[in-house]
């Protein structure tokens, strides 16, 4: 039995599919494939109903799924607190970001924080928000920074789970100064995200909501809101790019609205944690944000 043969099953009874689920776990499909029937021959029972829609679990898949998804988290915080009482990561305050917080919001804050308390050490991961989930299910860091919309539910249970407004930030409809010149706005191309964004669960969620605003379908997909921005500055369409990302290319006029005030989408920064996450200095931390 191996570790990455339940992290395999978490992933493809999400995504139902081994295409998207080997590819959220950042190998092939066919080494996917025979990791999850080495689980499966482990347990002795098929535990997923393969078919050309997709994949769905079987009753013993259902079983196991909710305790599969409890001893990868709890094996993974094992490991970490081993560590800590070992004295090797006691002190290092570990995040997991969204690409476009990374490389805005996360070092602002971070040096207001450390006025007067400069802190010892830090460790920040990018990745997408499908990805920094998963690293805070399995413990693989202490606080998830991530942006959030009011009616879009977060994939981490409540109950399990925490977490501390911080910020806020606005989704803007943006093009680029070129293409603004260029005849009917509606006719504009799509710049869309893909769905292991966190901000392309917001768009998708709003655009739903707002099925007057639909745009045509995508010219393109990236999970980056950096890629996306870099495709309106070339005039290739239209994105939502986070405020926070934008404002310098907003003021200087190379970035410019594709539709009005009404279109943009507010969003606010939150900070995200376990809830058993108690005691040592990641705590101390907390608790400080906590106060304001």
């Amino acid at each position: 039995m191996e570790l990455v043969w339940l992290e395999d099953f978490a992933a493809l009874a999400e995504h139902k599919s081994f295409v998207r689920a080997a590819e959220a776990r950042h190998i092939t499909q066919p080494a996917f494939s025979r990791r999850i029937r080495a689980l499966e021959q482990w347990m002795g029972v098929g535990l997923f109903v393969r078919t050309p829609q997709g994949t769905t679990l079987t009753e013993a898949g259902k079983h196991i799924q909710a305790g599969a998804v409890e001893a990868i988290g709890q094996l993974y915080r094992l490991r970490r607190e081993a560590q800590e009482i070992e004295g090797k990561a006691d002190r290092t305050l570990q995040f997991a970001a969204t690409h476009s917080l990374s490389f805005t919001f996360f070092p602002r804050w971070i040096r207001t924080l450390e006025q007067g308390a400069p802190m010892e050490a830090l460790r920040l991961h990018s990745d997408t928000m499908a990805a920094c989930e998963q690293l805070l299910l399995h413990g693989d860091c202490q606080f998830l920074l991530s942006h959030r919309h009011a009616a879009v539910p977060t994939r981490l249970p409540a109950d399990q789970f925490e977490s501390l407004k911080i910020g806020e930030d606005t989704l803007m409809p943006l093009i680029g100064r070129e293409l603004s010149t260029q005849g009917t706005r509606e006719a504009i191309p799509y710049l869309a995200y893909t769905q292991a964004s966190g901000l392309g669960r917001v768009v998708s969620h709003w655009l739903a909501e707002n099925s007057q605003a639909l745009p045509q379908a995508s010219y393109f997909e990236s999970h980056q809101a950096a890629v996306l921005m870099s495709m309106a500055l070339e005039n290739k369409g239209l994105a939502w790019i986070p405020k926070s990302l934008a404002e310098q290319e907003i003021a200087e006029g190379k970035l410019v609205r594709g539709r009005e005030p009404a279109w943009d989408i507010p969003l606010e920064i939150h900070l995200t944690r376990h809830r058993g996450a108690v005691g040592g200095f990641p705590d101390m931390f907390w608790k400080r944000l906590a106060k304001g």
